[in-house]
């Protein structure tokens, strides 16, 4: 659904404004994530409010996202399945309450997924020069290591469901 609405869009778009440099496919792909990214945020959102975890969707959002920028991960191959599967896990989320003891467990586990696959799969969503991997490497690490800080179950699980995504099993059998 995601990208027979984009495809229309970049098609009119496109039409209204055949100089632009900006190829068809081009367009699709950013009204896409658009798309994909606000439907996440509007319906996870409402569920938190019907839920009455509001609070706690808004943290997983910002800091899932927050993390996702400096350390990359895999995308599911349609964004339909993205908007459906990133909503029930952050809705799922906002319910984890686990022990201290956990949360510090899963804070260690996460920092080691990211000081060994991050940043991964940013080479074809990104701009950014490989030159500075390192540096995004050293932000995820960081980014993860402040929950050491709140003791928050709920960054504890989300910086450790995101850095699940790091892991790239082609690259590990290697």
């Amino acid at each position: 659904m995601i990208e027979n609405i984009s495809q229309r869009l970049a098609v009119g778009l496109k039409k209204r404004v055949p100089d632009h440099p900006a190829s068809i496919a081009v367009f699709r792909f950013t009204i896409a994530v658009l798309i994909n990214t606000v439907a996440i945020i509007l319906l996870t959102i409402s569920i938190g409010l019907w839920t009455g975890r509001f609070k706690e969707v808004c943290v997983i959002i910002v800091s899932f996202a927050l993390l996702r920028v400096v350390s990359g991960g895999i995308h599911l191959k349609s964004g339909d399945k993205c908007v459906v599967v990133t909503t029930a896990l952050f809705t799922a989320i906002s319910f984890i309450d686990i022990s201290d003891w956990a949360v510090f467990s899963l804070n260690s586990l996460s920092i080691l997924l990211a000081y060994l696959f991050a940043p991964s799969r940013i080479e074809k969503q990104s701009k950014i020069d490989q030159k500075h991997y390192p540096k995004l490497k050293f932000l995820s690490i960081i980014l993860i290591a402040t929950n050491f800080l709140f003791m928050s179950s709920i960054l504890a699980v989300t910086f450790f469901v995101q850095c699940i995504t790091l892991i790239n099993l082609k690259e590990v059998k290697r």
